[in-house]
C-alpha cells in the first residue's frame, strides 16, 4: 500500500444528506493530486445513514479510510480521532457541511510548498448568515483576542492545512478540553490566511447549535486566557471600594444631615444583593477551571473507537461488529 502524501480529514455527524456531494467534490479535488491521497472520514457517533454511507464509500474507493467513534464526543474530538490517524505530510482539516470549499484546498497546498506550516481559511463574508450569527461571531473572535494570551486569528474556523510537524505536535498535547484553532496558534512556526466567502450549509441541519457554541465560546477562553480568574480579583477590589465609599456616606450623613439617604435597610439589602452577586460570579468562574482540573486528572482517553477501516496493510480492522 502507498503511504499517501496528503490527509484529508472531515468528522461526520448526522451528514446522510451531505456526504453524496461532499465526497463528490471531495473526489475531484483528489483526483487531480499527483500524489497518493487518503479521506480520513470520522463518524462522530452518527445515528442516522451516515455510517453506512461511509462504509459503501470505502468499498467503492479505497482512498477513503474511517473510523467510528464509539458515541459522540463532540467536533474538536472527533478532529483529534481524525489527526490521531494521518498518515500523510499533509493534513487538510474541513467541515462535512461544504461551507468549508474542497476547492480551495489545492491554493493551500501551494502555500505550503512555499514553506508555510499551518493554512488556515479566514472568513470575509457570511453567506446567508443571520445579523445575530454575524454580530455574535465578530464579538467573540474581538473577545477572544483581548483575553488570550496567544494571538488566535479572527473569523476562522477548524478549516486549515497542517504540516507534519504540526500535527505531530498537536498529537503530543495531552489536554482534554480541545480547542483546534487556539492550539495550532499556540504551536507557532510559519502560518498564513487565505480569504474565502463562506457558503451557507448545503444540506440538513445545523449542527452548532447556540448552546454548543457558547459552550466552545467558553472552552476557548478558558483554555487560552487567565484573565476571567483576575476578573474574581478586580470584582473583590470593586466591592471593596463601593462598601469604603458607602460607609463615608453613611459617616457623612449621620454627622451632618438632618435627612440621612439610603440609610437602614435599604442600604443593607443593595449591599447583600451586590456581595452576593460578586460572590456566585468568583465560585463560577473558579468552578469552571477547576472542572477542567478535575477532566485532566482523571486521564481518561478522548474517546473510544468503535470500528476502524482502511489503517492497515492487512486491509480492514474492525473492533466491534458492524450491525449496530
Amino acid at each position: 500500500m502507498i503511504k499517501p502524501q496528503y490527509s484529508f480529514i472531515i468528522p461526520i455527524f448526522n451528514e446522510e444528506e451531505t456526504i453524496p456531494e461532499l465526497y463528490k467534490r471531495v473526489s475531484a479535488v483528489m483526483n487531480q493530486m499527483e500524489e497518493a491521497v487518503e479521506l480520513i472520514l470520522v463518524n462522530d457517533g452518527s445515528n442516522d445513514r451516515s455510517l453506512e454511507q461511509i462504509r459503501t464509500l470505502r468499498q467503492q474507493d479505497t482512498r477513503v479510510c474511517y473510523v467510528s467513534l464509539a458515541r459522540n464526543f463532540g467536533h474538536q474530538i472527533a478532529v483529534t480521532a481524525g489527526l490521531n490517524f494521518v498518515r500523510g505530510q499533509v493534513a487538510v482539516i474541513l467541515d462535512a457541511d461544504l461551507q468549508d470549499p474542497p476547492e480551495l484546498i489545492p491554493e493551500m497546498l501551494g502555500l505550503w510548498r512555499q514553506g508555510y506550516q499551518v493554512v488556515y481559511a479566514q472568513r470575509s463574508k457570511r453567506r446567508h448568515a443571520s445579523w445575530i450569527k454575524r454580530l455574535t461571531a465578530f464579538s467573540f473572535y474581538r473577545l477572544l483576542q483581548r483575553l488570550s494570551d496567544v494571538k488566535i486569528p479572527s473569523d476562522t474556523g477548524d478549516f486549515c492545512l497542517l504540516d507534519r510537524q504540526v500535527v505531530d505536535l498537536l498529537n503530543a498535547m495531552p489536554e482534554r478540553n480541545r480547542y483546534i484553532r487556539g492550539l495550532r496558534s499556540w504551536v507557532g512556526f510559519r502560518q498564513t490566511a487565505i480569504r474565502f466567502e463562506r457558503d451557507p450549509r448545503f444540506a440538513g441541519q445545523v449542527k452548532y447549535t447556540f448552546r454548543k457554541s457558547f459552550a466552545l465560546a467558553i472552552n476557548s477562553i478558558l483554555s487560552f486566557s487567565q484573565v476571567p480568574l483576575r476578573l474574581a480579583t478586580y470584582l473583590g477590589l470593586v466591592s471593596a471600594g463601593f462598601a469604603l465609599i458607602m460607609m463615608l456616606l453613611v459617616l457623612y450623613w449621620r454627622l451632618f444631615s438632618l435627612s440621612p439617604q439610603l440609610v437602614g435597610f435599604s442600604i443593607i439589602t443593595i449591599a447583600q444583593f451586590f456581595l452576593g452577586a460578586v460572590q456566585l460570579i468568583c465560585i463560577g468562574i473558579l468552578g469552571e477551571y477547576i472542572g477542567r482540573i478535575y477532566e485532566e486528572v482523571k486521564a481518561r482517553p478522548l474517546y473510544t473507537i468503535g470500528e476502524i477501516v482502511g489503517f492497515t496493510q492487512t486491509e480492514d480492522i474492525v473492533i466491534e461488529s458492524l450491525s449496530r
